[in-house]
């Protein structure tokens, strides 16, 4: 007997007099259906609550701690010069990422201003020699496609063909180097006194749908094949454990800030960098760039792309109950402004693009807006907006946000707002 195919997806909805409206959960109420009213209850009572429903229904199990190693050849240190002369220094590692036979080895790259030494900081990022903030981030290419500097290794892991970038059979090749050069402008970050890390996503889980026996499960003891339990993680959780255990060695040395690291991502990347903050409360600032379906955007909101379009087209990304809730996103009892309230009361940046109207821009902000009543708990004020605001402009108090005019990409603009916001939000200890 045939099999029946798939039935077509919807077309994507943009008219946004079609969405309707939006009931959220409350991402402040605990296990008994209680809403806390205080800082301690949150920590104690609704945030863990929250957190098990995002596990349970998106995400996954958290994945536990594992020990991280300099594997063979050390830690590569290089004092260079970047553009305009500036000057800097360039480390490289190779971290084993667990003890056992299967443990994944990654390639870190870290640039740093020079200068930065083991003394405390005298003021915020651009003050001078002292431990220096960081932004850690995951990259889709390999580290040496996010810079030009030729001594950046050319990594040698599976990755995504694609002749145009210089991938060639799924390899890596010197055409690579610098690709996405502008989605990682590290002198002028440098310049400010920040610190710039990655390391390449599939280094972690390699992103293609039959990646789980080549990711880092298969060391954590995870099924990688057959029918998987409903909150088995996907590469979403593995690419944030991974994130996590790059921050234990991140914190190990003596130029960086162990309370100034922040975690970045673009895209499905920034969904993994919000699934990052929420469950390692080590990382000193949450950003999310252009993350949409599954990151920053509400579910609820039948706009762009939907639950029902990520989990056909990536069903690796989530555990698989998230599939389960594909056109009945409203049943769901947590949303993407639950995520984002799981960064409270560390500073949070969301930020969107013009154009990038698959990801859902009003999504974004609104999820923003619903989840700053955590920071409220603290006496902190999140964002206070009744609509959004103009584009290139940034707004927000603790939980900040942009809408870049543009497509969906992760530019020098902003990065600029990320700094600016860092530099405000989490200045060096005095």
């Amino acid at each position: 007997m045939a099999a029946h195919a798939a039935p077509p997806l919807p077309a994507p909805n943009y008219d946004e007099s079609a969405v309707g409206e939006v009931v959220l959960p409350d991402p402040l109420r605990g296990p008994d259906g209680t809403v806390v009213t205080t800082a301690d209850a949150w920590r104690r009572v609704a945030r863990p609550h929250q957190l098990a429903l995002l596990e349970t229904h998106v995400y996954g199990r958290r994945l536990p701690p594992r020990p991280v190693t300099v594997a063979d050849g050390g830690v590569e240190e290089v004092a260079v010069s970047l553009a305009g002369g500036l000057p800097a220094t360039r480390v490289q590692a190779r971290l084993r990422l667990g003890d056992g036979p299967n443990a994944r080895l990654v390639d870190v790259l870290l640039y740093l201003p020079r200068g930065a030494t083991r003394a405390a900081s005298p003021g915020p990022a651009g003050g001078g020699p002292g431990r220096v903030p960081v932004f850690l981030e995951l990259n889709f290419r390999g580290n040496h496609a996010q810079h030009g500097d030729p001594g950046i290794r050319l990594s040698t892991s599976w990755m995504p063909k694609d002749d145009a970038a210089g991938i060639v059979d799924h390899r890596a090749t010197e055409a690579s180097r610098g690709v996405n050069a502008r989605r990682w402008p590290v002198e002028a970050l440098v310049g400010r006194g920040f610190g710039m890390a990655t390391a390449y996503c599939g280094d972690i889980f390699p992103d293609r749908a039959d990646g789980r026996p080549d990711s880092v499960l298969v060391s954590l003891g995870r099924p990688v094949d057959g029918a998987l339990p409903p909150d088995e993680p996907g590469a979403i959780g593995a690419w944030a454990w991974g994130l996590s255990r790059i921050l234990d060695w991140l914190v190990t040395l003596p130029e960086v800030d162990p309370a100034r690291v922040a975690v970045v991502g673009h895209s499905r990347l920034g969904k993994t960098a919000l699934w990052a903050g929420a469950c390692d409360e080590r990382f000193a600032m949450v950003v999310s760039n252009n993350s949409g379906c599954g990151g920053a955007a509400l579910s609820r909101r039948n706009f762009g792309e939907t639950v029902a379009v990520i989990t056909e087209r990536f069903p690796h990304w989530f555990c698989p109950a998230f599939a389960g809730y594909a056109g009945r996103e409203r049943e769901l009892p947590c949303d993407q402004h639950t995520l984002l309230a799981m960064a409270a009361p560390r500073p949070l940046y969301v930020s969107s693009a013009t154009e990038d109207l698959w990801a859902d821009p009003r999504g974004e902000f609104l999820a923003a807006v619903a989840a700053s009543p955590a920071w409220r708990l603290f006496g902190l004020e999140g964002l206070d907006a009744a609509v959004p605001p103009r584009p290139d402009e940034s707004i927000g108090d603790r939980v900040g946000y942009h809408t870049r005019t543009g497509a969906h990409d992760i530019l020098l603009e902003d990065w600029t707002f990320f700094t600016d916001f860092a530099t405000r939000t989490i200045p060096a200890a005095r």
